[in-house]
């Protein structure tokens, strides 16, 4: 495209109906809004056949918008990271003292198993931010994205992917066949009828995957929500491990070491 920038049309910009480009954007999946916005000032977005590059700028939602083959080729080389998070690293920035799990995205921690093909390069580091947290003391799959898209399937208000976790754990002084000890009822009300912070849960998937250990399949996030769902009934949680987000497994990625997402699959 070697269309010069113009100025965006402002007969439609604070019409009825209007919203900003990089929202709608966002909304039709095409990129995150920090991405659109990036694109914008770069040039790389039209609407209606005239390129846009001011900021803030309005649109109407049945105007057509067309991306810059340099956006789509910026958005093709960002790479998204699975790491098995061991305990002791905090999914996001470091606090406390303790480490985030992107210093363990090193060649070094590579697995071995990865068959991605991707060669590593630093700028596979920046702006790699988690999609999702794991508390300091909880293992297993983390996300780690550059991609606006990704983050936003995972994590966005609308988000329909489910999270499934492994859960050990203790009912009073029971730590083994906690099972046979634990109220059915209140298996049930891990399923459905608990409230955090006054807003009632979404239903859960909760199973026994062995005497001591339960199965949570998820479809929200609340911060370190397991922990407080079992405390409401009684159960400690010695363990938690994520092992599957949507379609992507977990597997055998070993503690402490990271793969990419491949091109084949998707969450």
């Amino acid at each position: 495209m070697d269309a010069a920038p113009r100025t965006p049309r402002r007969d439609y910009e604070d019409a009825p109906g209007t919203l900003r480009l990089s929202k709608l954007m966002s909304e039709l999946g095409l990129c995150s809004r920090r991405e659109a916005d990036e694109w914008i000032e770069k040039g790389w977005v039209l609407v209606d056949g005239e390129r846009i590059d001011t900021l803030g700028t309005k649109v109407r939602p049945d105007q057509r918008i067309e991306i810059d083959p340099a956006a789509e080729a910026a958005q093709a080389s960002q790479v998204t990271v699975l790491v098995h998070k061991t305990v002791g690293f905090v999914s996001g920035q470091a606090e406390d003292g303790y480490q985030p799990a992107i210093t363990l995205v090193t060649p070094e921690n590579r697995w071995e198993g990865d068959r991605s093909a991707i060669r590593f390069s630093v700028a596979h580091l920046r702006q790699l931010a988690p999609a999702g947290r794991l508390d300091i003391d909880s293992t297993g799959l983390l996300v780690l994205t550059q991609d606006g898209r990704i983050a936003k399937q995972l994590i966005g208000g609308h988000s329909e992917i489910d999270k499934e976790y492994l859960v050990r754990v203790s009912y009073g002084e029971h730590t083994t066949d906690v099972e046979s000890h634990f109220p059915p009822e209140s298996l049930a009300l891990l399923r459905h009828g608990l409230s955090l912070d006054d807003v009632p849960l979404k239903p859960a998937q909760v199973s026994w995957q062995n005497g001591e250990q339960l199965r949570f399949v998820l479809r929200e996030g609340k911060k370190r929500q397991i922990r407080r769902m079992c405390e409401l009934v009684g159960l400690e949680v010695v363990g938690l491990k994520r092992v599957r987000m949507g379609r992507v497994t977990l597997g055998a990625l070993p503690p402490g070491q990271w793969r990419y997402l491949s091109p084949d699959e998707s969450f």
